[in-house]
């Protein structure tokens, strides 16, 4: 028997007990049997109900066991699989990390091409009559982009407009900014992609395009001499040829801002000036030099020929008179011989002091203006050179005042400085060139009158006159 049923029995017991007064003890008995009874049905019901709770139990024990195992289970197969899964990323990365050099590579020529082929629509004429090209490749110069075929094949059809653009001749309608400047809608020739021309009513000229601007602009002069007319004749149908400037524009605008000589001297500053008048100082001398030479030069073989020809014949007074008649020209060669003539009776050594003496008198005469035009060829490079430095000096002036950011304010100095440079050696070479040939002229002269007197002399010599004079004089001098 259980505690429990002890435990209600003494109770009922007590309580019997109590009770004694008022029933007696078959009934107490009778009901603690019963009591009793109900005691041990209530414990054999919750015994089994106690066992009931433990089979269950135990069955969810087991259950909880199984399904343990089987999450252990899984998470072994799920770790199998994460290192599986770790493996596969590793060779993963190491083929990414491979292959990301070759596409970076890739992406990184293909944003170089694009940053080529954006540059040379944005500086080609032709974008006027396809503006959209540029948006189709700016995307592909985002950092961090990578293009893929249809943009790579977006830039290669890009590219391939403008080369076939490039080699059509063709008339458009577009918009450009005149010659006065004011925006206007016409009919404009296109030669490939190197020139553009606007045709109008009244004139045809060259137009030059502008990045900055996107549109075309005129260029300030009309084009003149044969580009002019070649290209008035493409344009009427006369001629098959027509001007074209390879460089896109550069020539054209070359040759619209060249300068006149007016304009080029002026920029030398007040330098030019002086430059430019020993320019005609030395001319005036180099004319006047070259003419008197000429002159003085010219038929002296012819004239010396005459004179030995008579003095070798002894026809002194003949001689004397050919010699005076020819003395009008004043020719130092002339001069001399007559010198030498008038001297004819005396001896060799007076005829030949006499002759040097009348070769040394007209020597300023053949060298007159020869130093002067030295001087002046020395002059004209030192006053180009002295122009550099004040040039240089008004340059660096600006360069105080303004800085070095805007190159236009510094080209005025330099000009200055260049052009006076240029002007004193294009001024001094010639002059040098006509002082070393007259003066090689000169000395030719002298030479020439050396050898004229020489010969001269030689003459008198052979022909005796002075033993003649000598025999006479003594005759003289016995008879008396």
């Amino acid at each position: 028997m259980s505690r429990l049923t002890v435990a209600l029995m003494l109770y009922l017991g007590v309580g019997l007990a109590a009770s004694a007064g008022a029933q007696d003890l078959r009934d107490a008995y009778r009901q603690a049997e019963e009591a009793r009874r109900e005691v041990e049905e209530r414990a054999a019901r919750v015994e089994q109900e106690i066992l009931a709770d433990q089979t269950r139990l135990q069955a969810e024990v087991a259950r909880l066991e199984a399904e343990q195992a089987a999450l252990e289970q899984e998470l072994a197969d799920l770790d199998t699989y994460l290192q599986d899964q770790d493996a596969r990323r590793e060779k993963l990365q190491e083929k990414w990390s491979a292959s990301e050099l070759d596409f970076r590579e890739i992406s990184g020529n293909v944003r170089l091409a694009a940053r080529d082929v954006e540059t040379m629509v944005h500086q080609s004429p032709l974008t006027a009559f396809r503006p959209g090209r540029a948006e189709r490749v700016s995307p592909l110069l985002d950092t961090g982009y990578f293009p893929d075929i249809d943009d790579i094949s977006g830039l290669v059809q890009v590219l391939m407009d403008e080369i076939r653009l490039a080699g059509q001749v063709a008339m458009h309608t577009a918009a450009y900014t005149g010659r006065d400047g004011i925006a206007t809608t016409g009919n404009v020739l296109m030669l490939g992609k190197f020139t553009a021309a606007y045709v109008g009513d009244d004139e045809t000229g060259f137009l030059r395009w502008s990045p900055e601007a996107g549109s075309f602009v005129a260029l300030a002069k009309l084009p003149s001499g044969s580009i002019g007319r070649a290209l008035d004749g493409f344009v009427a149908g006369g001629s098959p040829r027509a001007p074209i400037d390879l460089s896109g524009g550069n020539a054209l605008a070359q040759v619209n801002h060249q300068s006149t000589l007016t304009e080029h001297l002026q920029a030398g500053g007040p330098l030019v000036w002086p430059i430019l008048g020993l320019a005609v100082v030395a001319l005036l001398i180099v004319v006047t030099r070259a003419f008197f030479l000429n002159r003085i030069h010219h038929n002296t073989d012819r004239f010396m020929g005459e004179v030995n020809g008579l003095a070798a014949r002894g026809e002194w007074a003949a001689a004397e008179e050919f010699v005076n008649d020819h003395g009008r020209r004043k020719s130092p060669v002339i001069e001399v011989i007559k010198a030498g003539l008038s001297v004819r009776h005396k001896d060799r050594e007076t005829q030949e002091s006499v002759l040097q003496e009348a070769i040394l008198h007209q020597l300023p005469r053949v060298e007159s203006g020869l130093a002067v035009l030295a001087v002046l060829g020395a002059i004209a490079p030192l006053l180009g050179l002295l122009g550099t430095v004040t040039g240089m000096i008004n340059t660096f002036r600006v360069i105080t005042l303004f800085g070095t950011g805007d190159p236009k304010l510094m080209s005025g100095g330099i000009s200055e400085a260049l052009i006076t440079t240029e002007l004193g050696l294009i001024v001094a070479i010639p002059i040098m060139l006509m002082h070393t040939f007259l003066q090689r002229r000169a000395d030719h002269i002298v030479g020439d009158m050396e050898e004229k007197a020489v010969a001269l002399t030689n003459i008198i010599q052979t022909r005796g006159e002075i033993p003649q004079l000598q025999a006479r004089a003594a005759g003289a001098g016995s008879a008396s």
